[in-house]
């Protein structure tokens, strides 16, 4: 029954991965509601197991602790008190959105602590990385598909009517879709650059890591260009540190030179799909676009501007979690009838929402994730070192297309980002393990050559 459990949970956050992306991002009640639902039913089973067990055993990794400070900040702004003349004051301008912001951060939280606890063994971190390559590679063809046969319907169903719709597959914005695949694709690439798996799966893999990258290029994100570009340097970097690092131990030096021809091969398979499907042009004309601002009122300079304005006037402890479209017409440019639901930049509005304490906050995570991303590179297991290498190139692209847009808002890609940060910091356990295991047995030599 123990072990069913387990298993139960491992898929049910497959399930939820699945969920979140193709119901267009879980950026509506309905969608946000059932979300939470399949996590309270993890959380239960996990309650059950621990019953059957008869004790708790729940690992915190580090970067649980800012995720939890983020969500006791939330809290904290949307405590309300009502004075003697009924007016009632809080640290939020706006408590709702701040209620319901922290209400989702601790559900990602508790997400974050299922995949920690549970994706914790060799054989679960395998099947979370062909489960997050296949899944990824259904949604580029899924993605490509609807851009073909689009009719500004979303699923061939749902009429909508923004712009950037039909080339992001389930995902409404081309920017969040983008987002998605850009933290996905280096796991298979990196998969494809290991010597952990067959020569017929590093085929399959790179192919598949190409198709994704090619529905990313179709999907005209300039953001999410420059992100895969950053990422796939991020992932070449690493892989190419670590085999130099290791090429003196066992003989590995031409190991660089294949994984940099194997990376450009690759782009030059990208480019060729991209041309051969037609995207070149829209991708060309795209490209020569101004990336950053353009005539309209809802320039991300301009939006950037405002925002560091509200930061200003909050500086502390910020406006409230999720108050942002409620309070940017407060602040922002014109008459206030400007809509703007987020500040395009991620780190710009955790300023605005969570002031100080909050950007405070989103360092310790960054700085925890940081020493992660670098210790999951020094993996013994070949496996396990190009699943972290991956799940850290792909962090790192998410954080870079975070200076240009608002991945980090959106549920699904939120909680993707967090699966990711949990296996880096599973690796980067399994090293420390490893590291603290190799000082004890050194030091006992050292004090038995004294001895004798």
């Amino acid at each position: 029954m123990r072990r069913l459990l387990e298993n139960a949970i491992v898929v049910g956050l497959m399930v939820a991965i699945v969920f979140t992306t193709l119901a267009l991002g879980t950026v509506e009640a309905w969608s946000v509601a059932i979300f939470q639902l399949i996590i309270l039913f993890l959380v239960s089973l996990w309650a059950i197991k621990a019953i059957l067990d008869r004790h708790v055993e729940i690992k915190i990794p580090p970067a649980a602790l800012p995720l939890g400070a983020l969500v006791l900040l939330g809290l904290v702004q949307s405590i309300s008190v009502t004075g003697s003349s009924g007016q009632t004051s809080s640290m939020s301008m706006d408590v709702e959105a701040t209620r319901g912001a922290a209400l989702m951060i601790f559900f990602l939280f508790l997400a974050f602590l299922i995949a920690a606890n549970f994706f914790d063994r060799f054989d679960r971190i395998r099947i979370l990385a062909y489960f997050l390559t296949l899944f990824g590679l259904t949604l580029a063809v899924f993605a490509m598909i609807q851009h073909f046969t689009w009719e500004g319907k979303m699923y061939w169903f749902r009429s909508v009517a923004s712009a950037g719709a039909g080339t992001g597959g389930p995902f409404v914005n081309r920017n969040h879709f983008a987002g998605y695949m850009e933290m996905l694709i280096p796991i298979p690439l990196a998969l494809a650059l290991s010597r952990a798996v067959r020569s017929e799966a590093r085929l399959f893999f790179g192919f598949a890591a190409a198709i994704m990258s090619m529905a990313l290029i179709a999907s005209l994100s300039r953001g999410g260009m420059v992100s895969l570009f950053a990422g796939l340097l991020f992932l070449g970097a690493m892989t190419l540190s670590r085999q130099r690092s290791s090429s003196h131990v066992d003989g590995e030096s031409r190991s660089g030179l294949r994984a940099a021809l194997v990376i450009i091969a690759m782009l030059v398979a990208i480019a060729a799909g991209v041309v051969w499907i037609g995207a070149d042009f829209d991708v060309m004309k795209r490209l020569a676009q101004d990336p950053i601002t353009t005539d309209l009122a809802t320039d991300r300079r301009g939006v950037w501007r405002d925002t560091l304005t509200m930061f200003r006037a909050n500086p502390i402890v910020g406006i409230g979690l999720g108050a942002f479209e409620t309070v940017y017409p407060v602040y922002g440019r014109g008459d206030g009838s400007l809509l703007i639901q987020f500040a395009h930049n991620d780190y710009l509005q955790v300023l605005s929402d969570g002031g100080i304490l909050g950007g405070a906050i989103a360092l310790w995570f960054l700085l925890v994730i940081a020493r992660g991303m670098a210790q999951a590179a020094k993996a013994s297991n070949h496996f396990l070192r190009a699943v972290g290498v991956g799940s850290a190139a792909g962090i790192f692209a998410l954080l870079v297309h975070s200076i240009f847009d608002f991945n980090l808002q959106i549920p699904s890609n939120a909680l993707l980002f967090l699966v990711l940060s949990a296996i880096v910091m599973r690796v980067s356990s399994e090293v420390t393990a490893s590291e603290a295991t190799d000082g004890r047995h050194a030091r006992v030599r050292r004090e038995a050559f004294a001895a004798h």
